[in-house]
């Protein structure tokens, strides 16, 4: 019990000292209401700043970097529409129902995590349901996500958790041992924002620390996940941050089709369709009909890799979407579609997904960090990289 007692304590001034808080100095990170939460995340998350570790609580200062090191651009902190309505209220909507699906661990992920030395403070910027929160028992957690519902989950499950900004997080600047970003900044929809992202890990970590990313890949192992997927008809610009829905490409040129949930992969992020492969007979002789088929599946597989945008359903099952009013409103609000057949809300999610060596080239701007791994697994790019300055 004093073990537990002490474990705690020390979780708790790590906690504090992250956020700059005198160590006498008592915070309620997690109300049970999200109440506390919200407003500490408006008052503080909101324009990168936090409070000084010598300094009266109340009082705050700047940890903006550099302009050269830090993208600092109004619009880069502002959220553009198609994240707030295609990525924050989908994710609102169907916590409860996505947190049941995320429970397996990556294994390299978990292999990231296993390899820090004891006593290490990891941070996880879009910790979800905070699965990974915790995972090295020698190490000490805490989280941050922009849903308000996934942060609640982490909460009442005993995580040291807050909401919080990818783009503006409300941490120290140096503060961490190691910090993650598992599936995130594919949900970013403008490169400034995603760079800046990245500079926000690298930011809150040590020298010598490590971050690890991972984001969806254009090159999916299995292609025919594509073809379930919505592209979006033109790519939208850090400029467009006002009011509107994005246009879709007409759904007559392509069907919008469930991803089941339930068919978690054990080792990725992503979830996997089974497929069964018919076997045919080889003809010694060629066939036309089959050489022209050849081509356009080849014209497709270029038409997929030129695509970067996209919207992935989530199909929300009509008895789960009854736990929340969030899917009645969103019916209302055209954000959500029923599907009578499948017997679920349909929620579209936006993704932007990665080229191989995009990943990289947001980096080749950091002028403190270099990777030291790179890495293409289960249809993700992923790269960890060591904060040098």
């Amino acid at each position: 019990m004093v073990h537990n007692f002490l474990t705690s304590s020390r979780l708790l001034n790590q906690f504090k000292k992250a956020l700059g808080l005198p160590i006498s100095y008592s915070l309620c990170i997690c109300d049970s209401k999200l109440h506390s939460m919200k407003n500490m995340n408006a008052e503080v998350a909101s324009s990168l700043y936090t409070f000084s570790s010598n300094a009266e609580p109340g009082s705050i200062d700047s940890v903006s970097g550099s302009e050269n090191s830090y993208t600092s651009s109004v619009s880069v902190k502002s959220t553009p529409e198609i994240e707030k309505k295609y990525v924050h209220n989908v994710y609102d909507a169907i916590a409860p129902h996505f947190s049941s699906t995320r429970f397996a661990k990556w294994p390299k992920v978990a292999s990231f995590l296993s390899s820090l030395p004891a006593g290490s403070l990891i941070l996880d910027a879009g910790c979800g349901n905070g699965k990974y929160l915790g995972f090295n028992r020698d190490c000490f957690f805490i989280g941050c996500d922009i849903s308000p519902p996934l942060i609640k989950i982490c909460a009442d499950r005993g995580h040291e958790v807050l909401v919080a900004d990818a783009v503006n997080l409300p941490y120290r600047t140096d503060f961490g041992d190691a910090a993650m970003s598992i599936a995130v900044l594919h949900h970013l929809s403008t490169e400034n924002r995603r760079r800046k992202a990245i500079e926000e890990l690298v930011r809150v970590v040590k020298r010598g620390g490590f971050v690890l990313i991972t984001v969806w890949a254009v090159e999916q192992e299995d292609k025919s996940l594509i073809s379930k997927w919505t592209p979006l008809a033109e790519r939208y610009v850090e400029e467009w941050i006002g009011p509107g829905s994005p246009r879709a490409r007409s759904p007559s040129s392509i069907t919008l089709e469930s991803i089941p949930e339930c068919e978690l992969s054990g080792s990725g992020e992503q979830l996997e369709v089974s497929q069964e492969h018919s076997t045919e007979d080889i003809q010694e002789t060629p066939d036309l009909t089959n050489q022209n088929q050849n081509v356009l599946d080849v014209e497709d597989d270029k038409n997929m890799n030129n695509k970067q945008e996209y919207f992935v359903p989530w199909h929300l099952p009509y008895h789960r979407a009854e736990i929340s009013g969030a899917s009645a409103h969103a019916l209302a609000t055209g954000l959500a579609t029923k599907d009578d057949k499948k017997g679920a809300v349909v929620y579209n999610r936006y993704y932007h997904v990665f080229r191989e060596g995009e990943l990289e080239r947001l980096i080749s701007g950091i002028n403190n960090a270099k990777v030291v791994e790179r890495f293409y697994d289960k249809s993700n790019w992923c790269i960890i990289l060591e904060k040098t300055l």
